[in-house]
């Protein structure tokens, strides 16, 4: 059985696929990651920086979905940071893409069989706050699951008591102590300046937010606003992962009518490649101390 992609499928994925999938990597790799890096938008640099590296196009990992985005090369790369065995997906997936929500979070369920205990997330995300600046990296202590509200919960459906419960807590969706770990290190390498926490919205996309959607996050409580990364969370905090998130903030959203800015996707990429090596630099010292 072959699922569908198409966000309008009412497919649900059986515990036996993530299983074929899981079997299939640890039947092709020795390597046994205890933490997984979901690389956002531009971000894929970070899998570059292990080392014994062990590569898998998506396109050859059974039943995986495949990512269409610029920026997301689409490959999960398996090696060691710091010593440290991890697992990296270069590439996402997106609802926006015709992805279902069951689809987007298919690889989390599959880094839980692999024996991964720790999920970092990273995304490329609009800032809301006005005390942001372009460039900063934002720690998420929360999120507002938009998609959600409408119904577009991975939870939805069938429970599989395997991975989780049926009604998960999500209070502490973000680890407090991971938070904590990450602005040591952020002071420790002297990027404490531009390290922020806040929250995280999510919209579906693929469109910017209109200048009255904006102001709606912006009194709803959201610092940053990017169309990714809830649905993982919430995927991972059901199997019982721990979860640290960060965002760079590559834009900010515009809120006024008199303003000529727009959000694009090639100033996205083009911030994300400036401040890089720093989100990079504070996710590998970190993993070295998880």
């Amino acid at each position: 059985m072959e699922a569908e992609s198409t966000s309008s499928s009412p497919c649900r994925y059986r515990y036996e696929d993530y299983k074929e999938t899981a079997d299939y990597l640890l039947a092709n790799t020795k390597q046994r990651p205890k933490v997984a890096i979901i690389c956002g938008s531009g971000l894929g640099g970070l899998a570059d920086l292990l080392k014994n590296k062990e590569m898998f196009p998506y396109k050859d990992i059974p039943r995986f979905p495949t990512s269409t985005v610029q920026g997301h090369a689409g490959q999960l790369v398996f090696g060691k940071l710091g010593g440290r065995e991890c697992v990296c997906m270069q590439g996402r997936f997106h609802f926006y893409e015709g992805y279902n929500i069951h689809t987007v979070t298919y690889p989390v369920r599959v880094f839980y069989l692999l024996g991964v205990e720790t999920l970092i997330v990273t995304n490329a995300a609009g800032g809301l706050s006005g005390s942001y600046k372009v460039g900063d990296i934002m720690l998420i202590k929360d999120h507002i699951n938009m998609p959600g509200f409408a119904g577009q919960n991975p939870l939805c459906g069938h429970n599989d008591d395997r991975f989780g419960v049926r009604f998960p807590c999500m209070s502490d969706a973000y680890d407090r102590d991971l938070r904590a770990l990450a602005k040591q290190i952020a002071k420790e390498q002297s990027c404490d300046s531009f390290l922020q926490e806040g929250v995280y919205c999510m919209l579906a996309g693929p469109t910017y937010e209109t200048i009255a959607e904006c102001k709606v996050l912006q009194k709803l409580g959201a610092d940053a606003v990017g169309m990714s990364t809830v649905p993982e969370v919430v995927v991972a905090r059901h199997c019982g992962l721990r979860v640290l998130g960060l965002s760079l903030i590559t834009n900010k959203v515009v809120t006024d009518y008199d303003s000529n800015e727009k959000a694009n996707h090639e100033e996205v990429l083009k911030t994300t490649q400036r401040r890089t090596q720093d989100l990079q630099k504070l996710v590998s010292n970190l993993i070295t101390k998880i």
